[in-house]
């Protein structure tokens, strides 16, 4: 029997979302914080016809949000919790027979979805809180609406949002006619709230112009606190980043004075049940609570007595880099949108103030709404789960915001290193498992292939290590030893001889052992000792792109070809190789926070069918010779490096070509000759391109094959190259025809009357010289040309000394004219020559008067 319950702002509402439902089956109700939206809707919609006997499947983005929706709601019905509703979360469920109402997480739809995309039985699938944006959410409205396109027509889909723009989400649920889903919005009922803004104190800042800096953040939240508590009435909700600001906050509140009516109360995911209800439940009567609360508390609970936010203004946020294919957390500022719902907390039953620690100027300059999930994370999983949902084309499926191609295809990429997809992206046997275990990719692909190798149970403790909170810690100012081994010796016996200062958090200890026994029970595998030797192995299986081989000193280069540094000497970097579970991506290399050593036998072994054996044969420039070795790689790691024996001779060529290629054309010995002959090629290639080839420097460099690759056959050292005869090397760039016609286009020399062969100088290929004494050309009274009669030659003509004296084309011109006014310059200065009034009847020669006679 329902309760009489009080009147919340979403009852208004609730008959147009009943009607919506009844005639269309998606629609959009948006409804702002404490609307009630999330406990009254699942209630006023069980008893419609169109459901039937049929389930409502309520999605929540968090296990406490989705245990105290199910509470409320039963409370309201006057019944436990597993009867007409109850809830699926990880590790617990409480439903019944009788259960009409599932409030889910959202692994959970998910897993729901794969394993029956009819999802007989349900009637109705609620998407709460969708302006969070989660990838799960994102990915669960995805199948959703594809299932009831193809398989479940009469399938009710409803997307609650508290911010999200409406009208997006309903043309994305539009019908097939095109028609946009109906959209109901509520007005809500928030008492009004003060807002106050408190900026940090400029000496205190870690930014510039005064912008508060997380460093401080705790000691500037418990300040604000104690000055909310002293002069307002009513329970506290803070709002944090992550456990270690909440962490140092407490610590600050309980040393310095609180009234004695306050009661601490830290809320985040990782917090045991007990805990975290009592954070949520009201306070004991003349008791008032401060709740140290990380986003958790953002949307869909309600903490009663709450009429004061104090709110730090950021968040930790996944950051994914697809070209390193890490993840981070970040710590960064919160949208306008989340500011606005923290600030709701303060107005849920009463007036309220929301003291932000910033300034207004900041507050404008937030960005409007947090971009969602699917932009911004690792997308292994949801390339997992859209394989075994038959896709391999994401874009055939509805997304708000379509997942990115680079992080797609990295998760792919991973997804294959861990086989859990074949070379055309389709899902593998391996894969289903992994997908039925539920589990990121990484940790699924461990606990899989652990149990084949015989370390079932070593395999779920370092899952398990892998995914809870680290049970290491270290004194303030120390960096943590990064090895696992001493994580999972901690584990297994509670207590171990530690590094100094270091010491085994025995709290989450204990929730380490309840997931290992967890997984043990999944997997089906029997207690047993843990073999901490095996770390490195295991993390290898779910991380194989980060195994690391070292370099020099703690720097490690990864796979992937990026590198890695452990931050301070320790033991576990005197391994040649290491496993590395967590890592940071900085610019210049990341920092590696867990590792494990691993045995080059175990990579040989375990990655068989990811190795290749490369022959390397390259230039070595400082020794001017080709080298040869034979490698074994995985990824960017040189595994096996040895001289190669016999490399083929092809292999050899090209690299020393590739050598000439580096040093330039200069390396090679170039005669006069050879530079000649060079020369007169270019000459030809000039005026007759389409005909002789390009020989310039770059030409020869580019063609290096084409000309000097059959004369290199059975050498490795450049200084064997440089005794080839270039000279006879280069013709072999012409065909015979052109051999044999060079002498004839463009001779090497040329004789002149005197009786001389003068070499011509083709250095400039569009006027080549002729440099000559004026007497030896006596009597010529043409200028010689070259390419068939086609180019004239420049004659230098040159006094007694060789100096030229005339530069001409028109050697008939020069003896009608300058040759009177050289003669008349030059007679006097060089009496012993011949300088005959009528040089085109005298006798040509290159010896002066007295040798002649």
């Amino acid at each position: 029997m329902r309760r009489s319950l009080p009147t919340l702002p979403i009852d208004a509402v609730l008959a147009d979302v009943q009607t919506a439902l009844r005639t269309r089956t998606c629609a959009v109700l948006q409804a702002p914080p404490g609307a009630g939206k999330t406990t009254r809707v699942p209630l006023a919609l069980l008893d419609e016809g169109w459901l039937g006997d049929q389930r409502i499947v309520m999605l929540e983005p968090r296990r406490l949000a989705a245990r105290a929706a199910a509470r409320r709601m039963a409370q309201s019905l006057g019944e436990r919790v597993g009867q007409t509703v109850g809830y699926r979360i990880r590790r617990e469920v409480k439903v019944g027979a009788q259960t009409r109402i599932e409030v889910v997480t959202e692994g959970i739809l998910t897993r729901m979805l794969q394993s029956d995309p009819t999802l007989d039985g349900v009637g109705l699938l609620i998407f709460d809180e969708y302006h969070e944006r989660s990838l799960a959410a994102d990915l669960g409205l995805a199948f959703a609406l594809d299932a009831q396109r193809g398989l479940r027509e009469d399938l009710r889909l409803l997307v609650m949002s508290a911010t999200l723009d409406g009208e997006r989400i309903a043309a994305l649920m539009a019908d097939e006619a095109g028609s946009p889903a109906p959209i109901v919005t509520s007005r809500g009922r928030a008492f009004p709230v003060e807002t106050r803004y408190v900026e940090a104190p400029a000496r205190r800042s870690s930014r510039p112009g005064g912008a508060p800096g997380v460093r401080d953040l705790p000691e500037r939240m418990a300040d604000a606190i104690r000055e909310a508590m002293a002069n307002e009435p009513g329970s506290v909700l803070a709002f944090l980043p992550g456990v270690g600001e909440i962490r140092r906050t407490e610590a600050l509140l309980r040393d310095g004075p609180l009234p004695a009516d306050v009661h601490l109360a830290p809320l985040y995911g990782a917090l045991d049940q007990r805990a975290q209800d009592a954070a949520i439940e009201p306070a004991a009567e003349n008791v008032r609570k401060v709740v140290l609360a990380t986003p958790i508390a953002e949307t869909s609970l309600t903490i009663e007595g709450v009429r004061v936010v104090v709110d730090g203004g950021y968040a930790r946020a996944p950051r994914f880099s697809p070209r390193t294919g890490m993840t981070r957390l970040e710590t960064v500022r919160i949208s306008a949108a989340s500011a606005e719902q923290r600030r709701g907390r303060a107005g849920r039953t009463e007036p309220g103030v929301c003291l932000r620690l910033w300034g207004p100027l900041e507050q404008a300059h937030l960005a409007a709404f947090t971009p969602p999930e699917i932009v911004q994370a690792d997308l292994a999983p949801l390339a997992l789960e859209l394989a075994a949902w038959g896709i391999t084309d994401a874009t055939s499926l509805r997304w708000l915001d379509p997942p990115p191609d680079a992080a797609l295809s990295k998760a792919r990429d991973l997804l294959r290193d861990l086989g859990a997809l074949d070379a055309a992206n389709q899902i593998t046997q391996r894969g289903r498992l992994m997908v039925r275990l539920g589990l990121h990719p990484r940790m699924a692909a461990l606990l899989i292939e652990g149990k084949a190798l015989g370390l079932g149970a070593a395999a779920c403790a370092v899952a398990a290590l892998l995914g809870e909170r680290d049970p290491l810690r270290s004194a303030p100012g120390t960096t943590a030893d990064a090895d696992l081994r001493l994580r999972l010796d901690v584990l297994r016996s509670g207590s171990t001889p530690l590094p100094l200062g270091h010491r085994a958090d025995l709290r989450a200890v204990q929730t380490l052992r309840a997931e290992v026994s967890h997984l043990r029970r999944r997997l089906g595998v029997p207690d047993a000792s843990l073999d901490a030797e095996a770390a490195g192995l295991l993390v290898a299986l779910a991380y194989p792109d980060r195994i690391a081989q070292r370099m020099t000193g703690r720097r490690y280069r990864l796979r992937t070809g990026h590198q890695a540094a452990l931050s301070h000497d320790q033991p576990v970097a005197d391994a040649d190789y290491l496993s590395v579970a967590a890592l940071d991506d900085r610019t210049g290399g990341a920092r590696m926070f867990i590792a494990a050593p691993l045995s080059l036998e175990d990579i040989e072994t375990q990655f068989a069918d990811q190795i290749r054996e490369v022959d390397l044969v390259t230039w070595d420039a400082e020794a001017e010779r080709v080298v040869a070795r034979r490698q074994t790689h995985l990824g960017a790691l040189v595994l096996r490096d040895a001289p190669l024996a016999n490399p083929t001779s092809e292999a050899v060529a090209s690299a020393l070509l590739d050598g000439i290629r580096e040093a330039g054309i200069d390396a090679l010995s170039w005669s006069k000759d050879a530079r000649h002959l060079q020369s007169r090629l270019q000459f030809l290639h000039t005026h007759r391109p389409d005909a002789w080839p390009d020989v310039s420097d770059a030409a020869l460099l580019d063609t290096l094959p084409d000309w000097l690759g059959a004369h290199v056959y059975g050498l490795r050292r450049l200084a064997d190259v440089r005794k080839l005869d270039l000279d006879a090397v280069l013709p072999t760039r012409l065909d015979w025809p052109q051999q044999q016609a060079i002498d004839r286009l463009a001779p090497s020399h040329l004789r002149v009357p005197s009786g001389s062969n003068i070499r011509l100088d083709y250095s400039d290929p569009e006027a080549p010289v002729l440099a000559v004494k004026l007497q030896e050309v006596f009597g010529w009274t043409e200028t010689p040309r070259l390419l068939d009669g086609t180019i004239p030659v420049t004659m230098h003509l040159l006094s007694p000394a060789r100096r030229p004296v005339q530069v001409t084309q028109d050697l008939a011109g020069f003896w009608a004219t300058s040759y009177f006014d050289v003669r008349k310059d030059l007679r006097g200065r060089y009496p012993k020559h011949p300088w005959p009034e009528n040089p085109l009847e005298a006798t040509p020669t290159a010896r002066t008067k007295r040798r002649r006679s």
